[in-house]
């Protein structure tokens, strides 16, 4: 085998089982890991499942609501399902949690989580492509799908949340993105561009790259614990160029001196009068 050959081969990787696999062990461990979620799993068995299985599915949901397609279309794949939810009972309910403590210990949760990023780039790609199947040539519908079937666990947090009686509006993935939202947005671009030909790469080529960009990002920040984005220089100077607003004088320093020169004007007026008060007892005293 030449080295060529290597990103043609990468891309024709199957992803079910062992990659969907550990797509979902990743995503039910981190619904264990929410505040509340275990305590849930004990009151509401069902609606604990339903939360792992939009963190599982999540993408495939939006994008078919997106799509005017059956939003429960997921359920119709019924390994995926089946194994999906033994992951979840194994997470939520294994004697003495002997399978979330296993996949805990760091080496196997890096394996784990670099196989993840993995089915994130076939999501995308199989997204951008489901989209133009449905509306030719339309980019911002190939971006949208793509980016919804990447990352929808998270776009649908919001909802997800809600499942489990919890309501934090704030957390919105709109007003504040995660690095996987961001990124996900932006391989959506980039495989649309490369579908519509208008990115001379081929296709095995970027899945190859891409792939290996988000593994190598991903284990990197979970090795420095480290949750800034590394996209964050770039996206300071690019706000700052676009959307950052002019720096105006502030009135509140002027305010503040004026306050400041008040008050030392009080000071000084108490004082003096506090001295002539001293000098006139003083004078009675010598009279």
């Amino acid at each position: 085998m030449e080295l060529w050959q290597v990103p043609l081969l990468f891309s024709r990787l199957p992803m079910f089982p062992f990659f969907d696999l550990a797509h979902y062990v990743v995503s039910v461990m981190a619904l264990k890991e929410q505040r509340g979620a275990v305590e849930v799993s004990v009151r509401s068995p069902v609606a604990c499942w339903f939360s792992a299985m939009l963190y599982c599915f999540g993408g495939s949901v939006l994008s078919s609501l997106m799509l005017a397609e059956p939003p429960v279309a997921f359920l119709a794949k019924g390994t995926n399902i089946l194994l999906a939810s033994s992951v979840w009972y194994l997470v939520f309910y294994c004697p003495q949690d002997i399978f979330y403590r296993c996949f805990a210990f760091l080496p196997l949760r890096l394996l784990v989580a670099g196989m993840k990023e993995v089915t994130r780039t076939w999501k995308i790609t199989a997204g951008v492509a489901h989209a133009d199947s449905r509306f030719k040539d339309a980019w911002l519908v190939m971006v949208a799908v793509g980016w919804a079937r990447g990352a929808g666990g998270g776009l649908i947090s919001n909802f997800e949340q809600l499942v489990r009686g919890v309501w934090k509006p704030e957390t919105n993935e709109l007003l504040k993105m995660s690095y996987p939202v961001k990124v996900t947005l932006i391989g959506a671009v980039l495989f649309t561009l490369q579908h519509s030909q208008y990115l001379p790469i081929a296709r095995h080529n970027l899945v190859f790259l891409y792939t290996i960009f988000l593994v190598v990002s991903k284990v990197t920040m979970m090795l420095t614990r480290s949750a800034a984005s590394p996209f964050a220089p770039f996206e300071a100077a690019l706000g700052h160029m676009f959307f950052g607003l002019q720096k105006t004088p502030s009135k509140v320093k002027g305010e503040g001196a004026t306050s400041s020169n008040g008050s030392s004007v009080c000071d000084r007026s108490s004082s003096e009068q506090h001295h002539d008060g001293v000098k006139k007892r003083q004078a009675k005293k010598t009279d």
